[in-house]
């Protein structure tokens, strides 16, 4: 059995993980931190990691980036891993999580969906197959209360894309300016409304072909179930960096 404590308890990916928890025979939800107390659950609730007092195995952060420091301060001292699902963190924190995991293992994915994963695979082998023959364009569409844009998905795909395109530059708008597409442009478009899950479509547009890949989440589900796959494959872990190549690797 795999005890979690659950950040953002009170949020709608917090609510879903807790429901496929409770789905389950190898994980338990023992307790939640968010600003807001949840209703009509059965785990202790604290509204910080300060004020937590709980035994665990693993913490699942699905949350906001201010909670970065407590939840991370936390999890060092305690030396439990944290399996990392919030996006939007500035450089600073980034840098913050890499420091974190010489001292705890630390599983961090801006996307736990198994299809989003195989996704980013699919484009990185396209775009050293098209090399510089092809435009690549990157779109994704979330709901109207979704907080960053882009997403934290579609830079993961164009990271995935510029390992391979090296000189690659992230293009995010071009209202501003009148010119031609430079080649090594990575164009990457956000759009918001409704209660759009999640879609993202990955466009490589060459002379005479255009090669679309996409992917569409129809529920949360997918990426709770994500969530708790890999905090069933944290426990345990010596302290670094792990994500879902490492979790697909395993399986």
């Amino acid at each position: 059995m795999t005890n979690i404590i659950m950040t953002g308890c009170s949020g709608k990916m917090g609510c879903s993980i807790i429901a496929a928890a409770d789905s389950r025979d190898d994980v338990r939800i023992c307790a939640g931190v968010d600003l807001a107390e949840p209703k009509n659950v059965d785990f202790i609730y604290a509204p910080s990691f300060s004020e937590l007092q709980c035994e665990a195995d693993v913490i699942v952060d699905f949350s906001n980036p201010v909670v970065l420091e407590s939840m991370l301060a936390y999890a060092e001292e305690h030396k439990l891993p944290v399996v990392i699902c919030t996006t939007g963190y500035s450089e600073e924190q980034k840098k913050r999580i890499h420091e974190a995991s010489k001292n705890i293992p630390i599983f961090y994915s801006g996307n736990m969906s198994l299809g989003i994963n195989l996704i980013i695979e699919l484009a990185k082998r396209a775009a050293a197959v098209f090399g510089e023959g092809f435009d690549i364009e990157i779109i994704e569409q979330h709901h109207n209360q979704k907080l960053d844009a882009p997403s934290g998905t579609a830079l993961m795909i164009a990271d995935a894309i510029s390992e391979v395109r090296t000189d690659a530059e992230y293009v995010y708008d071009r209202h501003s300016y009148r010119k031609k597409r430079d080649k090594n442009e990575i164009g990457i478009h956000s759009i918001r409304g409704g209660n759009i899950v999640g879609e993202h479509e990955v466009i490589f547009a060459g002379q005479d072909e255009v090669l679309t890949i996409s992917h569409s989440a129809r529920s949360k589900t997918v990426f709770a179930v994500g969530a708790l796959n890999a905090a069933v494959f944290l426990k345990g872990k010596a302290p670094g960096m792990y994500d879902m190549s490492d979790l697909l690797q395993s399986v």
